[in-house]
């Protein structure tokens, strides 16, 4: 058989043009491509069958290897699969070992600038990207921040989130999730194997107690709502875009970053659309803008302000995110906070108003949990939340306990 061996010659490997596979023997094979032109593709495969499966492997283009250097790989491979080995995935194996040694030299730190720089782009602000990379160099980098990302073990990651768990537990559980997502981004690119040691569940979880168990949640503060008629008659008394700003987050029941982010173009027609980049949810959100809210709009109007509805002390610039809480300080509630009054309004509707919970909690603009009902329920309830957001103006407008009724859905 020894004839049926080192058929193709340097000469005719050069010379043929023609589309088509030309064996050598013994599974190596010259691939011809393209359409008979001058210059055709070349390249060697190796076709080899291994427990009853026939494979074939590409060796590299004729331009890179000669004919001697392709029976010298094909005769490699014969042995191996000779021997019961799989030269694909031994050569596959080979490769990843060879990336893993290069990476040796690609530390937390690199691994952590180039996770940013890929996924920053995808996040609501810059606010975001710049708490995640301060979160890390503050508390991860001295530890494992100069280490290859391939050595880096659970003891490592102990050693930053432990200190942490029992003093800071929300930061601690926002570090070992942004490490995970790190080291889960080296896995995929080829910088590391195995489990990932900042893996919470069946891993971690094991070694640190629930963080709901370390410290309970600790609220917002927030106003009694029986108390809160009196609250925005002292609030309307003050002069300054602050003290506008927290009587429109109140009638409408915002958070703090959509109010002081609104700019003028967003409110049209009684309605003030919120971009999806402003929501939490990152959706866009309607919101029906009651007699109250609309008068603190116009009032502003009148005020050169720039493109922002609350502008700030600069030009051009939206209010601080602290003036709102500088404010209830000055007037002597340093006991609440502008995020406090959301709860305020939640418990005014269930207490005080037979509105379905569904409309409450789409005036507040929450994420629906479950999957199958965020399927079915399209619409945003908007005439809904237009009647319920005009008696909750009415109720903050009202004279306190006296007033307290139920309110009824408006058709």
């Amino acid at each position: 058989m020894a004839h049926l061996v080192g058929r193709l010659t340097a000469l005719k490997v050069t010379k043929v043009k023609k589309p088509g596979m030309y064996a050598d023997g013994a599974g190596l094979y010259l691939q011809v491509t393209g359409d008979g032109e001058k210059t055709p593709a070349k390249s060697w495969i190796f076709r080899f069958t291994l427990r009853g499966r026939s494979r074939e492997m590409g060796l590299g283009s004729f331009s890179i290897f000669g004919l001697g250097e392709a029976r010298a790989k094909a005769a490699e491979y014969r042995r191996q699969v000779y021997e019961g080995i799989d030269p694909i995935e031994a050569r596959r194996a080979q490769r990843a070992q060879a990336a893993l040694k290069a990476a040796a030299a690609l530390t937390f730190k690199e691994c952590t600038k180039q996770y940013l720089a890929a996924h920053s782009a995808g996040w609501r602000n810059a606010k975001h990207a710049a708490q995640w990379s301060s979160t890390l160099k503050t508390y991860a980098e001295p530890v494992i921040g100069s280490l290859s990302v391939h050595s880096i073990d659970t003891a490592l990651v102990m050693k930053i989130i432990e200190p942490l768990w029992s003093k800071k537990p929300e930061t601690a559980s926002r570090l070992r999730g942004r490490i995970e997502a790190v080291l889960d981004w080296a896995t995929v690119r080829g910088f590391r194997r195995g489990e990932n040691p900042a893996r919470w569940r069946g891993h971690l979880d094991k070694l640190l107690p629930a963080r709901a168990k370390v410290r309970k949640v600790k609220h917002h503060a927030a106003l009694p709502y029986d108390e809160l008629p009196a609250l925005m008659a002292a609030l309307r008394a003050q002069e300054g875009v602050a003290a506008r700003a927290l009587e429109f987050l109140i009638l409408t029941a915002a958070r703090t970053g959509e109010v002081i982010g609104a700019r003028q173009d967003e409110i049209r027609d009684k309605v003030w659309t919120v971009p999806a980049g402003r929501m939490k949810a990152s959706k866009e959100h309607r919101v029906p803008l009651s007699a109250a809210a609309l008068a603190v709009i116009d009032a502003l109007r009148k005020e050169p302000g720039g493109a922002y509805t609350f502008p700030g002390a600069k030009h051009d610039k939206p209010l601080s995110n602290m003036a709102m809480l500088a404010l209830l300080d000055r007037m002597g509630r340093s006991d609440l906070t502008a995020h406090g009054f959301r709860s305020t309004f939640r418990d005014w509707a269930a207490e005080c108003t037979d509105y379905p919970n569904e409309v409450v909690e789409m005036a507040l603009a929450h994420t629906i949990s479950s999957k199958v009902e965020a399927a079915y329920r399209r619409g945003d309830l908007f005439e809904k939340r237009r009647a319920l957001m005009s008696d909750w103006a009415t109720f903050c407008a009202s004279s306190g306990v006296a007033d307290q009724k139920m309110f009824s859905i408006r058709a």
